[in-house]
């Protein structure tokens, strides 16, 4: 299993929960896509663990529009120092891989 390697930009979301993603890009998300069944637990989430940078997170991503998002915690935006509009490179690796 290799690490997913992308650049993307931070964006925030003000819905009734406010979060910042970045969107994986469609060549990256049709990977994912073809993975999920091995790996998913509901909804379409897919666990990943995520790097930016020196930080390194187990979260999940999730579909939408066609594509995955990414949610980028404040502790990592905040050692990262990013914000709304960075563009930085991220690596992720699925987790719970089933797949024989």
């Amino acid at each position: 299993m290799n690490d997913i390697e992308f650049s993307g930009e931070i964006w925030y979301w003000r819905g009734p929960a406010p979060w910042y993603f970045i969107t994986v890009p469609d060549e990256e998300s049709a990977y994912f896509e073809a993975e999920s069944n091995f790996v998913t637990y509901g909804w379409g989430m897919i666990p990943v663990a995520a790097e930016i940078g020196a930080s390194v997170w187990d979260t999940s991503m999730f579909p939408k529009d066609g594509r995955y998002v990414l949610p980028v915690k404040a502790a990592v935006r905040r050692a990262e120092d990013l914000d709304d509009g960075d563009v930085p490179t991220v690596r992720l690796r699925l987790r719970g891989w089933t797949k024989a």
